[in-house]
């Protein structure tokens, strides 16, 4: 199995005026989506939302400023970390991811060898 990231970017204005029931719509799709990763015979392996981009710090070239670095229409708002026998069957997988204001994006997880992020082990 191979691991992929499914980031969500959405608008996050498509939740400043939503209120609890909108979240809480969200929350119960995303609930059904963590269990429709088993149902797809994927592996759901860890997850998060972020808060909102204006909660953000970037840096630069050793400078740091608030907020996201570029502004956009969508901003990256949560992950799921999932295994999945092949790009195929995690975009399988991630069409189910909800994204109500946006879509998602599926990368692969970069396999790098072990001996790269030890300095003990050149």
């Amino acid at each position: 199995m191979n691991q992929y990231l499914i980031l969500i970017y959405e608008q996050e204005s498509g939740y400043a005026d939503g209120g609890p029931e909108l979240f809480r719509e969200v929350g119960e799709a995303h609930m059904r989506f963590q269990g429709q990763v088993g149902e797809k015979g994927g592996t759901l392996l860890g997850g998060n939302a972020l808060q909102p981009t204006a909660t953000a710090t970037t840096i630069r070239d050793d400078i740091v400023t608030d907020g996201p670095f570029a502004e956009t229409k969508e901003a990256l708002g949560g992950y799921y970390l999932i295994e999945a026998r092949d790009l195929d069957h995690a975009l399988e997988i991630a069409k189910l991811c909800p994204a109500r204001f946006g879509g998602v994006e599926v990368r692969p997880i970069m396999d790098v060898p072990a001996s790269m992020g030890d300095p003990a082990a050149g």
